[in-house]
């Protein structure tokens, strides 16, 4: 079997507070293979944002820093390279798609001159061939116009085109791996809809990895391969996109799942997760998602649940799925429904 493009080990990203150090990423294991997409979903809060900027080695400082971990790319760690050398990587083979496009574009540079600079930068085309590269950009992502809109500035486009313009950029120089938080927010459903075809054509078409992160289901529905569910620092549970959706098994995956929309009878209200995710500077020393569990018994306030159970395949951090645990609670709730899923050449925005 072949290795993963990217592959993240322990990663551990924290931040110096006044109010204490916050884990901000605590021990997170996941890999991503080449033409696959693996998306990344969870509330605000859990990590998954900052997951992607410490691969970006953009961690904000001097409060945040990577305490430990690996981050393989390629098989190299790219916590061994140095500023200038990640800036080789970044734009070039790890591209990223920004979640707040007025604050990632330069507000005193021409788009145009902006999808230039990137292309000049790492050599992909110059002068008059990169201006033609970014206008086919701008219209591959649903630009009207795009030899007007490479001469107007970021404060001249609304929110939608703004986030089609960091697509473009992060796209401009055929990546490896993309990663994308949450690259559809700002765009109404028929452009979310032409922004992921497009990002699924130029996967197919380029062999590109994507990193997606998103609190979306129905996004992870229609484009992820593999899923990554965050909670306070962690991930709690990995499996297939399929898997997932068939038979979500950590306490928290299933509250999501249950708080979709598309769950709730008629006349009811909709399924909620009581109470919120806990301070990073605080984490409970056991299992983090105790307080808010329908299934909480003791071990859960005692043991620190691991990732992947000794004796089982998928990884699941619940002591409900852990061999080792004996003590079950008395009275388990129901098991949520299986839930279809439709792939990306099946489902309909």
């Amino acid at each position: 079997m072949s290795e993963p493009l990217l592959r993240v080990e322990n990663l551990r990203t924290y931040f110096d507070t006044p109010y204490g150090t916050a884990k901000a990423v605590d021990g997170v294991n996941f890999s991503v293979d080449t033409g696959k997409t693996l998306a990344i979903v969870g509330e605000s809060g859990c990590g998954k944002s900052m997951t992607a900027l410490s691969i970006m080695q953009l961690i904000p400082e001097p409060a945040g820093y990577v305490d430990s971990g690996r981050i393989l790319f390629e098989g190299n760690d790219l916590l061994d390279r140095t500023w200038n050398e990640m800036r080789e990587v970044r734009g070039k083979d790890i591209s990223m798609i920004f979640q707040e496009p007025m604050t990632s574009l330069n507000a005193v540079y021409p788009i145009g001159w902006q999808l230039c600079e990137s292309m000049d930068l790492h050599g992909t085309a110059s002068g008059n061939a990169a201006h033609a590269r970014g206008e086919e950009l701008l219209r591959l992502v649903g630009m009207p116009d795009p030899s007007q809109h490479m001469k107007q500035y970021p404060h001249e486009l609304s929110g939608g085109m703004r986030q089609r313009v960091m697509i473009a950029l992060a796209l401009a120089n055929d990546p490896k791996l993309l990663i994308a938080d949450e690259p559809t927010t700002a765009l109404d459903v028929t452009i979310q809809a032409q922004i992921l075809d497009l990002l699924g054509d130029l996967q197919r078409r380029l062999g590109m990895a994507i990193l997606l992160i998103t609190h979306d289901l129905g996004v992870v529905a229609r484009v992820a391969d593999d899923v990554a569910v965050m909670y306070a620092g962690q991930v709690v549970e990995s499996a297939s996109a399929r898997d997932l959706f068939a038979d979500p098994q950590h306490p928290y995956t299933q509250g999501l799942f249950a708080s979709l929309p598309t769950r709730a009878r008629r006349g009811q209200d909709l399924v909620s997760l009581e109470g919120i995710v806990p301070q990073a500077t605080s984490w409970p020393a056991a299992c983090r998602f105790e307080k808010r569990c329908r299934y909480s018994f003791d071990a859960c306030t005692r043991v620190d649940p691991q990732e992947r159970p000794e004796g089982t395949d998928r990884p699941c951090r619940c002591h409900l799925y852990d061999p080792a645990i004996s003590t079950r609670p008395a009275n388990r709730a129901d098991k949520m429904p299986s839930i279809t899923i439709r792939r990306r050449e099946e489902a309909r925005v």
